[in-house]
């Protein structure tokens, strides 16, 4: 008789097998190392000790990952390795970034919409698949809002994310962005609190109407904006390697996950950048247990609810 997936997080037993969700990936980022180099056979040194910064991260990402994946064929190579990724993991349902310009790198959409297809086919056809646009903060809003527009009438995208630089301009500037993508059915989501502050979320939060924030760890530091997130069912999207990796967070033990789930505050648990930070979502479950920052009852309820959160995301598409 199968175990359940709380008794194999006690009984150290594989966690592939399965079914979770991953709701943020970044799509050029979101497969393994081993598979980037059994492609190239170039040895990738993994990182062990946090990223001093972004641009810390980046020039890893450079000197370690792309060295071997350069170009449009790299990055295809990087795109097919995160499809490849879900299937070794059973995620039933991917949520993957794409920024625009990785769109538009073909010279045409619908010609990348189908070789995106071409990949979830050949490695996992039963995942359910939820494309994302990510727009850069620092991208001019009106830009943004082009690109948007541009993608709509395609109707595969299924939600919206500000990344990159916090706050690198005022937050209402994308209220036009985030007006048109509510009006057309999508989810609506912004980086916030990864890198600022819990009154930051609150405020993309309110001024952009978001349903959900990506990391938005910040908020732990205010019992008045996880009370709010709870109060109006702000879910975030949670990449506990990632903010280790990259100094937001000390460890596992001390992520606040536990304080987000004993708020009330609606959590899933995802990898973000997992060709960088070299951890699957098993392993992200795996090492808030070990650590003693979770129960396994209390992760199993998180995964039950990422893979609900993500079959209702389905209906948007």
């Amino acid at each position: 008789m199968e175990i359940s997936f709380a008794e194999a997080l006690k009984n150290h037993k594989p966690l592939e097998e399965y079914p979770k969700s991953d709701l943020h990936v970044h799509a050029g980022r979101g497969g393994s190392q081993e598979f980037i180099m059994e492609r190239t056979s170039k040895r990738i040194k993994s990182r062990c000790s946090p990223f001093m910064s972004l641009e810390d991260m980046q020039l890893w990402f450079e000197e370690e990952i792309k060295s071997s994946c350069r170009g449009m064929e790299g990055y295809l190579l990087r795109l097919e390795g995160a499809f490849a990724r879900a299937a070794e993991e059973h995620i039933k349902v991917l949520c993957m970034e794409f920024g625009y310009g990785e769109l538009i790198q073909l010279g045409n959409i619908q010609d990348f919409i189908r070789l995106t297809e071409t990949f979830r086919k050949k490695y996992c056809p039963d995942t359910i698949f939820c494309p994302e646009l990510a727009i850069g903060w620092e991208c001019p809003a009106g830009e943004a809002l082009r690109q948007l527009e541009e993608l709509l009438p395609y109707h595969w995208i299924c939600s919206l994310d500000l990344c990159n630089r916090e706050l690198a301009q005022p937050v209402k500037n994308f209220v036009p962005l985030y007006r048109t993508a509510k009006a057309n059915g999508l989810c609506l989501r912004a980086h916030a609190g990864e890198f600022g502050t819990a009154e930051d979320v609150r405020e993309a939060v309110e001024v952009l109407e978001l349903d959900e924030v990506q990391h938005g760890i910040a908020a732990v530091a205010s019992p008045q904006t996880m009370y709010f997130l709870k109060d109006n069912h702000i879910c975030l999207n949670l990449c506990p390697t990632s903010n280790i990796m990259l100094g937001r967070s000390g460890d596992y033990k001390t992520y606040p996950i536990r304080l987000f789930y004993d708020y009330g505050v609606p959590v899933t648990i995802n990898t973000d950048d997992m060709l960088i930070f070299n951890s699957s979502v098993s392993r992200e479950y795996r090492m808030l247990y070990d650590s003693g920052c979770m129960k396994p009852e209390e992760l199993d309820t998180i995964r039950q609810f990422s893979l609900r959160k993500g079959l209702r995301m389905n209906l948007l598409i």
